[in-house]
Order: structure tokens, then C-alpha cells, then sequence
């Protein structure tokens, strides 16, 4: 993929797939160390310890509509290229985590993109889904952070979907200005 946040769509989108209801995306960039750690956790229906092996296997897929799986096998490929890793733990009826540490100051570290176009994809593709974003961002200055929660939109909006194209407008504008003020820009 050309930039991780495609990638966390992925993840997130398998999550939606797998019935969760909670999906937290966490993003720890840290740019001391030079690392980026990406997890992506549901309370979806998990796998077996089977499954959760083969799951990296570009030629294993749950989805009959093809006959590869890419996403995760790229995901842990692009992580491992800057000296990283990526795991996954699930729990059939509980849910799963992926998780990925990337070296941002690998020559092969691919950029991290366009979150917040991920972000409001997930929430209008999936409304009645409660989404969690936390994006930590260190540097020698301190750290900044954005915490975001559909739980909290949903409460405040009452039976007003979540996909009503003006409340999608309004969360990208919300989110781009949250990911100006982390940045600093």
C-alpha cells in the first residue's frame, strides 16, 4: 500500500466485517525514538489459533469474493522492511488485536497518509459502530495527543446518523483541524 492509513482501514474494515461493535485505533508516533506503533483492537468474534497462523499467508482469505488476502501480509511486510514486527492476538469470541511497530527513519518506512480520510470512511461505512481514535504524538517538546470517540458524537447527536453526509463533513473538518494542532501546523 502507499500509505499506512490504508492500511488501518484494512484492519479496521475486517474488524466491521468480524461483527465488533468497539474498534480502537491507536497510533503512537514517537519521534524521539523514531518509531510508530499502530494497533487496531475489536471485541469482533476473533479467531482460532489456526486461523490466527494463516492469517498472514497471502494466499489464505475468509472472504469468498477473492481468493487472496493481502492486507495483513502487507501490513506485517511493510512494518518488518524499517526493522519492526507486527503481531496479532485474538480469541474466538472475543475480539483481536494487530499491532505493528514501525522504524519512521527506516529508508523504507512508508508515510503515514491521510488518517483522517480513513477515519471517516470507517464511521460512514460502518455508523452503528462505536469507533475509538487515539493518535500520541512525542517529541523533544513534550507530547500531544487527539482522543476521539463516536461513543461521545453519538451521545451528543441522539438518533442523527452518524452517516448523514453533513455529520461526516463535519467530523473530516473536526479532525483535519485536531491533526493541524498535533502537527503544529
Amino acid at each position: 500500500m502507499t500509505e499506512l492509513s490504508l492500511n488501518i482501514l484494512d484492519i479496521a474494515e475486517n474488524s466491521v466485517r468480524a461483527g465488533a461493535k468497539n474498534i480502537h485505533i491507536s497510533l503512537c508516533e514517537d519521534r524521539l525514538a523514531a518509531t510508530l506503533l499502530i494497533s487496531v483492537s475489536d471485541d469482533g468474534c476473533g479467531m482460532d489459533e489456526e486461523t490466527v497462523k494463516r492469517v498472514t499467508d497471502p494466499f489464505y482469505t475468509t472472504r469468498t469474493t477473492r481468493k487472496v488476502g493481502l492486507g495483513i501480509p502487507f501490513f506485517k511486510m511493510e512494518a518488518e522492511q524499517t526493522g519492526g514486527f507486527m503481531t496479532i492476538e485474538s480469541k474466538v469470541g472475543e475480539g483481536t488485536k494487530t499491532e505493528a511497530l514501525f522504524h519512521s527513519d527506516h529508508t523504507d518506512f512508508i508515510p503515514l497518509g491521510d488518517v483522517v480520510s480513513s477515519v471517516v470512511t470507517l464511521i460512514g461505512g460502518a455508523p452503528d459502530r462505536d469507533f475509538y481514535l487515539l493518535h500520541r504524538l512525542t517529541e523533544a517538546d513534550g507530547e500531544r495527543r487527539i482522543d476521539f470517540s463516536t461513543k461521545e458524537m453519538r451521545d451528543v447527536l441522539g438518533d442523527v446518523s452518524l452517516a448523514e453526509p453533513e455529520v461526516l463533513t463535519w467530523l473530516r473538518e473536526y479532525l483535519e483541524e485536531q491533526y493541524s494542532e498535533l502537527y503544529g501546523r
